[in-house]
């Protein structure tokens, strides 16, 4: 049990060994950790919570006790109980958000339904995009509600264990009062492009991701002039979801009227049942996004569409803005298991009828021919893969779907045609640092994004260009998502990472310049997201055509540096070049991968390549609960990001029914 009193100004504590999980104080302005009365089960956390709360009461606060400066004690407690917080973005944009869930019977399907998806009644997705300067409202909760299944949900999902989670769930945290910098329900701006509707981006989430969970790009691209519309999957892989049931929303009470979807834990065991699982996952994936695809079209048509998230006004406003009706102008990105899901999507769709995929015995989608959805994916669909996770692609089911090429390599209707496929340049994949050592799986990555899957051996190609593929150093798989900079002790400590900024500011940058080099009108860089270019004589373009050395609050409006294959080069050894153009930023060659593949001897027959015999020694890169580091370094840090906040509701908190 732990007791309180006031000594000099300040709280002091005194900490006996029975408690539970962190409770918090105010103590000179700061939140304190303190013990609660009570018992915890993890051993783990016990003995590190018991020794780093011991230390504080007999040295922190005797020191504070004895003179001590409050200025001091301050930043020790700052350190100790950080509540994480997001940047602002660093667009031009000021960056709007709506919450949208819509029945799936309005929308006209334009493949069956799955045989498992009977009790997914609505999609649900959030909207990141730009809005003026002077629109006013409240921010958003990163954490979406009902915020405890949520919060407990993630819990697990980072390994601090069940008994915990549940536990720690009821009680208010610091993680409960995160926002992210965008403005709700604010009408979107006057599109600031050449064709007046802005461009716009489906992102599919991760392994326990959600429609929040990839603000930060989200975000960035949205002050930058895109609309990005994130889907929150219910196949189980998002780290919870609520659906609201149509027919019974008019109930008085609320019982009843929603629907949890838990995360779904499923084994990295290369076994034909996990194959098949995934695969599942899959189809109700695929379906959602070409539901998504209707609502699109229907919220820019200015239809009628019912919303079931009632604090939400009218979506006239987004009538006539968004650019998703020619052929090939849609953007589509992923990361992780949103990125396979990606290429299955585009590829189902693109090759819908080719008597290789209509000979699958279980084909993953096959929309009807006639759909907007097969007029939209074409060619020149740019195709945005972070750190694409490889193992849902390489089912003995769905080889013919494997070995056919993305939509970009595939040969024009005519040779006449005035838009001629480009290739790899309308391609960017980036990896962690994680999945670039990951050899086996780097191979099949390579194999993904080369113009002929099925080649066991790639050579240079003189009829298309390469895709943009590159990869972080120090890098984790979690830093393309909102978690590295949620949960620093994670990637740092446990998954060894490090500046988890930078890994989000290059890959910005790679995304915004690949979307200008296809044509699709971006704001430009600002100088504080370049600052990872070596040397400080950083040169832009200006709109004139003439150089000029960046100055503080310029613009690049052709960041070439980032997309630089040769500077940013690897040599065969696999260390950098000493005149890389991008720190930490490294391009690499997809022919060099497949052709050493093939001198090791390791090149084999089908998709798989080797990557099912080592999925599962990954697996705690992919879901950290499954890493051995996590238990093991659970720390004072860990459990100050879930301290609870005071007992007081604060002004602001969200609602958690």
């Amino acid at each position: 049990m732990a007791h309180c009193q006031k000594n000099n100004g300040f709280h002091s504590a005194t900490v006996t060994p029975d408690f539970t999980v962190a409770n918090c104080l105010v103590a000179g302005g700061s939140l304190i950790p303190q013990i609660r009365t009570g018992r915890v089960e993890d051993e783990n956390v016990v003995h590190l919570l018991r020794t780093d709360f011991r230390a504080m009461a007999r040295k922190d606060v005797t020191q504070t006790a004895e003179g001590e400066s409050s200025d001091k004690w301050t930043s020790i407690l700052s350190k100790l109980n950080p509540i994480p917080r997001f940047p602002e973005f660093t667009g031009p944009y000021s960056v709007g958000t709506v919450d949208i869930e819509i029945p799936a019977s309005e929308l006209e399907s334009p493949a069956p339904a799955p045989d498992n998806a009977a009790e997914i009644e609505t999609i649900q997705f959030r909207i990141f995009y730009p809005c003026d300067s002077n629109a006013t409202g409240k921010r958003i909760t990163w954490l979406p509600a009902p915020q405890r299944d949520y919060l407990s949900a993630y819990i697990k999902f980072l390994g601090v264990g069940a008994l915990l989670a549940e536990a720690a769930s009821f009680i208010p945290r610091h993680l409960h009062y995160t926002t992210i910098p965008v403005v709700e329900n604010a009408p979107i701006l006057k599109p600031q492009t050449p064709n007046n509707r802005w461009p716009t981006m489906i992102f599919s989430h991760g392994l326990g991701g959600s429609r929040n969970a990839y603000s930060q790009i989200a975000g960035s691209l949205a002050s930058h002039g895109v609309v990005v519309f994130c889907p929150e999957h219910r196949d189980g892989s998002a780290i919870a979801s609520v659906i609201r049931v149509p027919y019974q929303q008019s109930r008085f009470f609320a019982r009843g009227s929603k629907r949890m979807v838990p995360y779904t834990k499923i084994s990295h065991d290369p076994t034909n049942e996990v194959h098949e699982l995934r695969n599942t996952q899959l189809q109700i994936r695929l379906w959602e996004l070409g539901l998504l695809y209707e609502a699109i079209l229907n919220i820019d048509e200015g239809r009628k569409v019912t919303n079931l998230n009632k604090n939400l006004p009218m979506l006239e406003h987004f009538s006539n803005q968004l650019h998703v009706h020619d052929p090939g102008a849609l953007i589509f990105a992923g990361h992780s298991f949103g990125a396979a899901t990606v290429v299955q999507f585009l590829k189902s769709v693109f090759y819908a009828g080719r008597p290789e995929l209509e000979a699958m015995k279980t084909p993953l989608y096959t929309p009807n021919w006639e759909s907007s959805i097969c007029r939209q994916v074409t060619q020149q669909n740019v195709i945005i893969l972070l750190d694409m996770w490889c193992f849902p692609l390489t089912a003995k089911s769905t080889v013919p779907l494997f070995n056919l090429p993305l939509p970009v390599y595939a040969p024009a209707d005519s040779p006449s045609s005035p838009l001629q496929p480009p290739g790899g340049n309308a391609v960017l994949a980036i990896e962690s640092e994680d999945f670039f050592k990951w050899r086996e799986h780097l191979h099949v990555t390579a194999r993904v994004l080369s113009p002929d899957p099925s080649a066991h051996v790639v050579a240079p190609s003189t009829n298309t260009t390469t895709p943009h593929f590159f990869y972080v150093k120090r890098s984790a798989h979690l830093n393309q998502s909102d978690f590295a900079l949620l949960f620093p002790w994670l990637t740092r400590k446990v998954l060894g990472s490090s500046a988890p900024g930078r890994a989000l500011r290059l890959n910005l940058r790679a995304l915004l310049q690949v979307l200008r080099v296809n044509n699709i009108p971006v704001a430009g860089t600002r100088s504080v997201d370049l600052i990872d270019n070596k040397g400080r004589d950083t040169k832009t373009s200006t709109p004139n055509g003439e150089t000029a050395s960046l100055r503080k609050g310029e613009v690049c409006t052709d960041d070439m540096a980032i997309l630089d294959h040769e500077g940013n080069a690897i040599r065969d050894d696999d260390t950098a070049t000493t005149d890389e153009a991008v720190q930490a930023w490294k391009w690499i060659n997809i022919v060099v991968r497949r052709k050493r593949r093939k001198e090791e001897g390791k090149e084999t027959e089908g998709a798989v390549e080797g990557v099912e015999d080592t999925e599962a020694h990954m697996a705690g890169v992919i879901e950290p609960s499954d890493s051995p580091a996590v238990e093991r370094k659970f720390d004072f840090e860990t459990a100050s990001v879930f301290a609870a906040a005071p007992e007081q509701k604060l002004r602001g908190t969200p609602d958690d029914s």
